[in-house]
């Protein structure tokens, strides 16, 4: 029996890579591609599941699933930190916070 791979492996396991690339992007990108990325992989986990000996690439869908599940808690976790700072410090604080660390690294540089 000739093996085939499985439809989405490949697109499962970049959308995972994204996923924790863009976790720092306020969260919101990594989530949504995280999300896409756990989507198509259990489609396909569900094939695989059906007729195992006739896919391949199940190593990549497993690869790019855990590293959706990375970028997804990664990505809560920065949207969840961004929206306490904003409700709690808000925008002028976080302003000052950011020029007074760009203050800081300015002085290192010139010591």
């Amino acid at each position: 029996m000739e093996k085939h791979k499985l439809p989405n492996a490949t697109a499962v396991l970049i959308l995972g890579i994204f996923s924790i690339l863009t976790c720092c992007c306020y969260g919101v990108p990594g989530l949504i591609f995280g999300i896409i990325a756990l989507v198509l992989a259990n489609k396909d986990m569900a094939l695989y599941r059906q007729e195992p000996e006739k896919y391949l690439d199940y190593n990549n869908l497993n690869v790019g699933r855990i590293l959706a599940i990375i970028g997804i808690s990664l990505s809560a976790v920065y949207l969840a930190v961004t929206i306490f700072a904003y409700v709690v410090i808000g925008e002028e604080g976080i302003k000052e916070w950011q020029e007074n660390l760009q203050n800081k690294i300015e002085y290192e540089q010139q010591q």
